[in-house]
């Protein structure tokens, strides 16, 4: 069975790098959909958050392979454990007056920001998880999608919560 997975990959900030992941990736024939990189706090490093398809024993395999690669400090399927995920999109639709309550009250809906407006189209911006992108897509579509950029999914681990100690609460 054939699974989503979120992959972080902490790599040093060096040219070449980023190739050298996606050249893993396409001479194995895994396939990536959405990669996303960025410097981390330290301007040496970078991270990148790869989402992939495949099996456990897949997915085992993808990550050997990319902790032998040059310059990749750390690996971690995100998916092993709980993360939060979001997505941002830049939409451009057609916005004739007719039309632009509809799509002013669907971004309202989904705490979309209008980011730029012209006499014919509207740009907005909507960030959060996969499936809330989904679903504001479908939406806006009848309306008129003129273009539509998408940034790939960005994920963090969520922080460990506190254990409540027992019996000390009073």
């Amino acid at each position: 069975m054939e699974n989503r997975h979120v992959i972080s990959v902490l790599v040093e900030n060096k040219p070449g790098v980023l190739a050298r992941v996606a050249g893993m990736f396409s001479g194995r024939a895994f396939n990536i959909h959405s990669l996303a990189v960025a410097p981390t706090m330290d301007p040496d490093y970078s991270r990148m958050t790869i989402v992939t398809q495949g099996s456990e024993q897949i997915m085992e395999q993808l990550i050997k392979q990319l902790r032998k690669l040059i310059n990749v400090v750390k690996v971690q399927d995100l998916t092993l454990g709980d993360y939060v995920d979001r997505e941002m999109i830049l939409i451009r639709l057609k916005a004739t007056a007719a039309k632009r309550a509809e799509i002013l009250r669907i971004t309202d809906i989904f705490r979309g920001k209008v980011v730029d407006v012209s006499h014919d189209t509207i740009t907005l911006e909507v960030s959060g998880a996969e499936g809330k992108i989904e679903a504001i897509i479908e939406l806006l579509t009848p309306l008129g999608i003129v273009e539509l950029i998408r940034t790939g999914t960005v994920a963090i681990p969520r922080a460990k919560k506190a254990a409540k100690a027992s019996g000390t609460d009073q």
